[in-house]
């Protein structure tokens, strides 16, 4: 069974490069395809490069979404990193 979801996060901190490389990792787990939004940009939740690019700081919102059997747990893991990340 696939399934979709989609959440809102506000960072607590900016997504450089030790924050992403969290959320590469998280998303690892999952068979589950994860995308983050951030303003007019989307970056695969499994490429640290492509997370940092998003240029997405502090204080900012981004969007996640998740299709795959486990995009539930995938989200909820993915967000769980973004917003404990300092």
């Amino acid at each position: 069974m696939s399934v979709s979801c989609e959440t809102a996060v506000v960072l607590p901190a900016h997504l450089h490069a030790r924050p992403a490389g969290q959320v590469v990792q998280a998303a690892a787990r999952f068979q589950a395809e994860i995308e983050i939004e951030y303003g007019d940009r989307v970056a695969n939740a499994r490429g640290v490069l492509a997370v940092m690019s998003l240029g997405a700081t502090a204080g900012s919102t981004v969007t996640l979404r998740a299709t795959g059997p486990d995009a539930a747990a995938a989200l909820d893991a993915v967000a769980g990193v973004l917003v404990a990340s300092q």
